[in-house]
């Protein structure tokens, strides 16, 4: 009984990585996937998946090739259009089921084929690799450990008066056998570093930081699955720039002009003080409406960017996302000046575009 419904939890778990990966751009779009982060789970509502079946209607009822009907007759319902009574008949159920966040950066990678992403440098980050560091009773006769089983034979021997120092003769038993035993190891090996900087002036809405909150959460899903330890750097900016808590970075708003060289010339800092590029993985995100206060700024932002970040990052990613009260214009001046292969520069013009930004952002693999 056990076995078979271990099979069923299992065909039930396919259905479902089945529906994500079919509705994974819906899910992405809509947010439905964010609805609850606890202890590494997500709750994602699907469709109640029922067995068919017939349902008999009440008696005397009319329905379907009963009765005489009028143009505009609505088919399969009795009730007065408008009714404010409390109903008795069932709706349509939604079903919540929890998705470990490393099964779905699994399904990201899968849907949106993106490549690992190759570390460089060497700090704090752990990584899991197998060493033979233990002794089982049990295992492959390759992993067999002679000299242990040899004394444990010579033990049990000993004990049992079986043992002729005339004729030491060790014939092991099943029970006398020892083998090396596999064990991961947590292992020092590569670091990595995040940075998310976003324009929170006035013409950057509510709907505007919404896309920048899920482009957010589905980078997050997919670097922690590459990388077990991660730093998060969250800057904001109007004219000035600051650097705040996560849950800040989401909520402030400010009313302000738009300087984004005070972003980069912070982002630059916090990297020459904290984040050597020999040895750390540094990836930054930029979210903007496109506004920026002259071109004598964006010229200081193409020089930083020349000189300290492009060379410093992994990856850096400039994510803009449509606003009424927008310009738009930094992002062409970004690719007028600028052609590094670690640059990504992409549009978001609206929540079906999150999808497309995502992948463009993460399918390099760096």
């Amino acid at each position: 009984m056990v076995e078979k419904i271990e099979k069923d939890h299992a065909r039930f778990r396919q259905i479902v990585r089945g529906k994500i990966r079919q509705n994974l751009r819906k899910f992405i779009s809509s947010g439905e996937l964010i609805g609850r982060v606890g202890k590494d789970l997500v709750s994602i509502p699907l469709p109640q998946i029922e067995i068919p079946h017939f349902q008999h209607g009440k008696n005397g009822a009319g329905g379907v090739g009963q009765g005489e009907g009028e143009p505009g007759t609505v088919i399969g319902s009795d009730q007065e259009p408008g009714s404010a009574k409390a109903g008795d008949q069932p709706g349509q159920h939604i079903l919540e089921v929890d998705v470990p966040l490393e099964e779905l950066a699994a399904i990201l990678g899968e849907e949106l084929s993106l490549p690992r992403i190759e570390p460089r440098g060497k700090k704090n980050l752990l990584t899991s690799r197998g060493r033979f560091t233990g002794i089982a009773r049990a295992g492959p006769e390759s992993l067999k450990h002679f000299k242990r089983t040899y004394r444990e034979a010579l033990k049990r021997q000993i004990m049992a008066g079986m043992y002729d120092p005339e004729n030491p003769v060790i014939l092991p038993m099943r029970r006398d056998k020892r083998y090396r035993s596999w064990r991961p190891v947590e292992i020092p090996e590569s670091a990595a570093v995040v940075f998310y900087l976003m324009d929170v002036s006035g013409s950057m809405g509510d709907e505007q930081k919404e896309i920048v909150r899920q482009v957010s959460f589905w980078i997050d899903t997919w670097l922690r699955s590459q990388f077990k330890t991660i730093e998060m750097r969250y800057i904001v900016h109007d004219a000035t720039a600051q650097e705040v808590k996560r849950d800040v970075f989401y909520k402030i708003r400010e009313s302000g002009g738009t300087k984004i060289s005070s972003a980069y010339t912070l982002a630059k800092t916090l990297i020459a003080e904290n984040y050597p590029a020999s040895e750390w993985n540094i990836y930054c995100f930029q979210f903007s409406d496109g506004d920026n206060w002259g071109a004598d700024d964006t010229h200081q932002c193409v020089e930083t960017l020349k000189k300290n970040l492009l060379p410093a990052a992994n990856l850096f990613c400039y994510g803009q996302v449509r606003s009424a009260y927008g310009s738009g214009q930094f992002i062409k001046d970004l690719a007028e000046a600028l052609d590094a292969e670690n640059l990504i520069a992409t549009e978001i013009r609206d929540r079906d575009g999150i999808f497309d930004a995502i992948k463009a952002f993460l399918g390099k693999g760096k």
